[in-house]
Formats: structure tokens, C-alpha cells, sequence
């Protein structure tokens, strides 16, 4: 991978990110809709995802993408159709017209949140998605699919936990990611030579993980950080929250139970 192009680098996780890439990808490109802290000229371009022409002006020369761009948080409808839908088409899209031969997909821990948290599941579990930000990465997942399968681009969809150089509470202890890991997931995507449709959890080594991440450690993954060496804090940060019934029951957390209007009954 010579050049690599990051969406979405304006945002956290792309602020984290920039740092460690510069060091090995001396060619990275930063895209967003507005221009990150300390990014040159040479380094930077505008491209909203809405728009394919802009879209396509960046994955010009591009050998490899990290898409973290789009609504990164649960929203309406339009902001989700526009950005992670629309959006995500049109960054695989203008990636085959120009020929990139890799993208790492920012799927998400909410595709699935809707698994109890009692239940260990693998990437080729049916979707559950937990909210309508949850939908579009499942949407994004399986255009992934169809891009790897029908046109030769090796894709990895990441389904991510939560970012971060702790766990913040009880839920994060079981999916929380070290950037330092992240990373480490970020160059299997780019390089690793076998990639060719995979869906990979973006997880730490997670003591009391749910998810079966066994595909990541096929290719070679191996987490440096683990969540139970910051517990005591997690968990002192989990008792000043109030409790919620059906967020606390799913994996989705408060996406879960935003929103949720069926009976009590229904969680299960």
C-alpha cells in the first residue's frame, strides 16, 4: 500500500489514527468534510460522500481506504441515508472506478446489539441491528460483499466496539478497542495478502467479550491491551449511572433501548 486514503479523519477515531498511519503510510491522504487539525494542503482533500464527483477525486491514485467516514452516531433517517448509505455506495463505487485494491469497511458493534449479552457470537451470526445508525452498517457490510465478490476488492468490514484508551464502564470492559490494536487491524486490512470478503470484530484482548473474533486471529491478529487492567475504574464509572433494563440486557447498550417501544416481554 503506497498511497492510503482515511474518511472521516476530521472525526475521533481518525484524530487517534492520523499519528500512527504518517509513520507507516508516509503517502496518507485525509479526507473529510472539514480539514483535521495540522493537515497540509498536499495531505488533505474536501469530499463530502454525498457527492460522488468529490468522492471520486479523492480515491484518485489510491491504492488502499479506511473508511471511517459518515454519521457516526444513531440519527434521523436523512442524516443516515445520506451519509452511510448514499454515502458508503458512492465511496465503493468511486474505489472500483478507480481502481483501489483495498478497503477496510468501519461496521460497528450496533449491526448487532441486538444479541443478548449472555450470548458469545461470531461474525456470521444474522444481523440485529439496534438502531437505524445500526442498519446502515449492515448495509455497508454486505455492499462490502458485493464489491469483494463481484469486482476483486478486498474488504474488510470492522465491527467496532468502542474506541479509546480505556473502557468506560461495565459494557465497555467486554468491547472495548486500543487504538494501538486498531491499527494493528487496520494494516491486516491493507495488507495482509489473503484478504478477500472478511468481517473482523474491532475488539481488545476482552476478558469478557461476547463475540467469537477467531477470524481476526486467523490473519494474524494479536490485541497488545487488555480491558481488565483498567477494571476497577470501569466499574467505578458503570455505579453513578442509572440502570436500564433493556439496555443493560443487549449488547447495543443504550441503542438498544432508545426509542424502544415494544412490551417488557419482548426482551429476551
Amino acid at each position: 500500500m503506497k498511497r492510503v486514503l482515511m474518511t472521516g479523519a476530521a472525526g475521533g477515531i481518525g484524530t487517534m489514527l492520523t499519528p500512527m498511519l504518517r509513520s507507516i503510510y508516509p503517502e496518507l491522504l485525509l479526507s473529510d468534510i472539514r480539514r483535521p487539525q495540522g493537515a497540509s494542503d498536499s495531505s488533505f482533500v474536501t469530499a463530502d460522500l454525498t457527492k460522488f464527483d468529490e468522492v471520486a477525486k479523492a480515491c484518485d491514485g489510491i491504492d488502499g481506504i479506511l473508511h471511517f467516514g459518515g454519521h457516526s452516531i444513531e440519527g434521523t433517517w436523512d442524516q443516515i441515508r445520506t451519509a452511510n448509505i448514499e454515502g458508503c455506495y458512492n465511496l465503493f463505487e468511486a474505489a472500483r472506478t478507480k481502481g483501489v485494491k483495498r478497503i477496510l469497511f468501519a461496521s460497528s458493534n450496533h449491526a448487532i446489539g441486538f444479541y443478548p449479552r449472555t450470548t458469545h457470537i461470531g461474525t456470521n451470526v444474522t444481523p440485529r441491528p439496534d438502531s437505524r445508525y445500526g442498519v446502515s452498517k449492515v448495509f455497508g457490510e454486505a455492499l462490502g460483499a458485493l464489491y469483494a465478490e463481484k469486482h476483486g476488492i478486498g474488504v474488510t468490514s470492522l465491527r467496532i466496539g468502542n474506541v479509546g484508551l480505556k473502557p468506560l464502564d461495565h459494557r465497555r470492559l467486554s468491547i472495548w478497542l486500543h487504538p494501538d490494536d486498531l491499527l494493528q487491524l487496520c494494516r491486516i486490512a491493507l495488507e495482509h495478502p489473503d484478504i478477500r470478503n472478511e468481517v473482523f470484530y474491532g475488539a481488545s484482548l476482552n476478558e469478557r467479550t461476547w463475540w467469537d473474533n477467531s477470524a481476526a486471529y486467523r490473519f494474524g491478529y494479536r490485541p497488545k491491551h487488555r480491558a481488565e487492567d483498567h477494571r476497577d475504574y470501569a466499574l467505578a464509572e458503570q455505579a453513578k449511572l442509572p440502570a436500564d433494563p433493556v439496555g443493560d440486557f443487549y449488547q447495543g447498550g443504550t441503542f438498544c433501548s432508545a426509542e424502544y417501544s415494544a412490551s417488557a416481554e419482548d426482551v429476551w
